[in-house]
Order: structure tokens, then sequence, then C-alpha cells
């Protein structure tokens, strides 16, 4: 490992980053790449990004002795997270100083100081680079320079909007102040204010005199544009008096009302799909028993009864997930000890049966106990073992493995499918998400599952990930306190 940076790996694999960016590469592939490269030029033991949104922080990337805080939840009033975001730019931090579990969790995990640089976009916090050093790793201080440089490369990223942020709610496309600009009867700008400057992501000298970068309404009229970044605008303009044939031009960004809308619509849609199919389908067995009873053998009954009874299942699982999403955030049960490996045996046993006769269980004796619900591992395990089902082929199998550490006690579901690609791991939690192509036909459901997953994990100081499983297939990995 060297003393100093290594210049010359951190000059090489930052250059094959950039030729991953021109070759059409975004999002968590080139941030993982990056964060490979400058764990192994600056002698770190390992590598993480926070990526920060409104509502708080989430670990997106990371590397080495570090990858298991992949999809971490970090709360916003969490003291380390308040210091990290109010202090220098850039730290360099004992591990054993930082307050809370997080703290205590890194120390036992061998990590003992910590240098870390905000990712910032004219002052706006996008995320934070962390390089983790043993206690006694002299290294760390003469880093700082080289962490803050790479942190201010991916800030420039999520400029870029090449898929970063890597969530809807992200800091890049928050709502931001109202734009103002004037423009003459040719349709250039003469006056560009800063808001209009934040909005557009074009500054002063970028707008003068040259067209608007959107389409301009009719005078009184509003028009809600579709940015190439995908955001959306709500513009409105209105003629000035006097000579010149001046108009003035309000814009705002409305991308968070536009997502509320598409969710609604979208929730509406596909909820309808998914309650016609088990009621038609339960309707028509109905309709025939009613009709033909006589008429059928006893086989044609029972298996009349059989697809009745699956139906329903799906159609009170389906309840479930509307009624968990409507009442997520509400507060549950508080988390209590119990027996994980016991948990997942008995959730096992509860699988719809074409499901459970693939399941692989491989839970370790002496597991250490878990700190959570039990009775909500049951949801998780069917949501994330259906979910798996789904996605590969109905004579691979599908292992559920468990371990402990520490600080947390995990289990794992992975299957053999069709696998997800790596700028795919975080959206797929997003409410209503689906991969692929999108094509419901194929590979029907309401996209709540793994929402529900998060949702359900996280309210007990958990938090679940996922990744690509090598050979092909995905691994979903859900960790708990322990007990």
């Amino acid at each position: 490992m060297p003393e100093r940076t290594d210049l010359a790996a951190l000059i090489t694999g930052h250059g094959r980053v950039i030729e991953m960016i021109n070759s059409g590469e975004a999002g968590l592939p080139v941030l993982a790449r990056l964060l490979q490269v400058v764990e192994s030029a600056i002698g770190a033991t390992s590598t993480a990004f926070v990526e920060f949104a409104p509502t708080g922080g989430r670990v997106i990337a990371a590397t080495g002795d570090a990858d298991w805080t992949i999809g971490r939840p970090v709360s916003p009033t969490d003291p380390a997270t308040v210091c990290l975001l109010s202090g220098p730019k850039i730290r360099d931090i004992r591990v054993d100083r930082i307050p809370g579990p997080i703290g205590a969790e890194l120390v036992d995990r061998g990590l003992g100081r910590m240098v870390a640089a905000r990712a910032e976009i004219g002052g706006l916090t996008v995320g934070s680079l962390h390089a983790f050093y043993p206690d006694d790793d002299s290294r760390a201080g003469g880093q700082h320079e080289v962490v803050a440089y790479i942190a201010s490369c991916i800030a420039h990223m999520y400029s870029d909007q090449r898929g970063l942020p890597v969530h809807g709610d992200g800091p890049v496309v928050a709502a931001l102040a109202d734009g103002l600009a004037v423009v003459d009867r040719d349709g250039h700008v003469r006056l560009w204010n800063p808001a209009a400057a934040e909005v557009t992501g074009r500054s002063v000298t970028e707008a003068l005199n040259r067209p608007l970068p959107f389409p301009l309404p009719p005078s009184g009229q509003v028009l809600d544009h579709r940015l190439p970044d995908g955001r959306w605008l709500k513009i409105t303009s209105g003629e000035l008096p006097g000579p010149g044939a001046l108009r003035v031009v309000t814009f705002r960004d409305i991308t968070v009302h536009q997502l509320r809308d598409q969710d609604r619509d979208l929730f509406v849609a596909v909820t309808s799909h998914e309650l016609r199919t088990p009621v038609t389908v339960i309707k028509g067995y109905v309709d025939t028993l009613t009709e033909h009873w006589d008429s059928l053998t006893d086989a044609d009954r029972r298996q009349a009864a059989r697809v009745i009874g699956q139906r329903a299942n799906e159609l009170a699982r389906l309840v479930d997930r509307l009624l968990t999403s409507a009442t997520e955030g509400r507060p549950g049960e508080p988390p209590v000890p119990f027996d994980l490996g016991d948990a997942l045996r008995s959730a096992v046993a509860d699988l719809p049966t074409d499901l459970r006769r693939r399941v692989v269980l491989n839970v370790p004796a002496g597991l250490p106990r878990a700190i959570g619900s039990r009775q909500s591992l049951t949801t998780v395990l069917t949501e994330l073992g259906t979910n798996a089902d789904k996605y590969s082929p109905p004579d691979a199998p599908i292992e559920i493995t468990a371990d402990g550490d520490k600080r947390t006690v995990s289990f794992r579901v992975s299957d053999r499918g069709i696998g997800i690609r790596p700028e795919h791991v975080e959206r797929a939690f997003d409410r209503f998400w689906q991969g692929e192509t999108g094509d419901r036909r194929g590979y029907p459901g309401a996209g709540l599952g793994l929402y529900l997953v998060r949702r359900i994990v996280e309210q007990q100081n958990g938090w679940v990930s996922l990744r690509p499983r090598e050979g092909g297939g995905t691994v979903a990995e859900v960790r708990l306190p322990r007990g």
C-alpha cells in the first residue's frame, strides 16, 4: 500500500472512468468504479459515498470493508450528520469520536480514521465522500486534497444529471425559486435573473442574447414543458408596456408536483389492473361452479376451488400492500429481540406452495438474535421471495441464507433470474417502479413490493439493498440490529 497517493494509478483509473462516461455509462456504475480507483490510489481500507436529499441521506456506493453499508439510511438529525454538513468541507475524523451507533460499528470493523469531503454544487450539498483507514494509519493525513478533488468530480457528475441523483427527491431535482427572463421580439434573452440560472443551469453569460432554452407560450397563457434532463417547468409570459415589444417570462420547477401527479395516475391504473385480474378469474370460476355444478367432476370442482383460493390470496396480498403503503410512516410495534433463524423457517413455511418448493434455506446454528418485528418478517420475506420468483426461471432455486456479525444480523434472498442493472439497484425501491422495459404482461405487479420492504425494514432501524448476483441473478440483503 502506498505511503502517498499513487498518482499514476489515480490518473490512469480516472481516465478509464472518463472513458466510461464518454462511452455512455452514467450513474451508479461510474460512481462505483470511481470509488474503487480512489480506494486503491490513496491506500484506503474502504470508501463510501452518501447521497443527500431533503429528507436525509443514504449510502449508495461503497467499497472494501464498507460495502455492508450500501443501502443504509443516514438520518438528517443524527449528530454525526449534522457535524458533517455544518463543519469544514473536508475533515479528518477519529471514528471512535463519531457519536451514535455508526461510529461504534465502524470501530468494531477495524476502521479507525475517516477522511470525509462534501460534494457541493453552488453551496448545495449533494453528497459526501468518505475514505476509511485503520486507527494507526498515518496515510490519512496526506489525502485531504485528493479526497476533496474526487468529491468535486462527483459533484460535477451530479450537475450533469447523468444518472445522478439516484433518488427522485434528490437535491438536484428539488424545486427552485421562480426564474425571470425578458425577451425581445425575436425571442432573444435580454434579462436573466439568478433564479433563472439556478432553474435552467444556464448562467447569465450563457443565456443573454440567445434564444430561450424552452418554448415561449402565447401571452397570458401557461405551458408545462419537460426539459431534456427530465425536469418539468411551468412557464408563463406576458407583454411589457412600452416600445420594443418586450415580453416577460416567468418559470418555476414543478418536477415534484408532476411526479406526484404521475404517481397518482399510475397508482389508479396499476391498482385497477391488478385488482381486476384476480376478481375476473374468481368470478369466472364461481359462475362455472354455480351454473355447472352437477356436470363437473370432483377433480374439476377441486381444481376450481384451488384456483379461487390462489386468486383470493393474491387479492388479499395486494390489499395488504395497499393498506401498508397508505399507513406507511405511522408508528408500529416497538422492535424487540427475536430468533431470526426460527422466524425465517416459519416465514418460509408460510410461502405459497409453488414458491416454497423452490426455496433452499441455509440458516447456521447459533445465529444471533435480531432486534425488530418478527411478525413483519413474513411480509418482507414473502415480498422478496415473490420478486425472485417473478424474475427467474420456474425451475431455478431461490436461496435464503443468513449470518451475523458484531453489530448486525442479516439474511439474503438470491435468485438466478434476469438480474438487475447496477443503475437500477436504488430505483427498484421507488413506489410503482418496475425494471426492464416496464412490460407488465411479462412481469405483472403493482410495483409496491420492494418499496414496502424498505419502509418496513427501516422502521426497525435496519436497511435493505440489492445487487447483481455473480453468475446471473439478483441478491436482496436485509440487515437488522443484533440483539
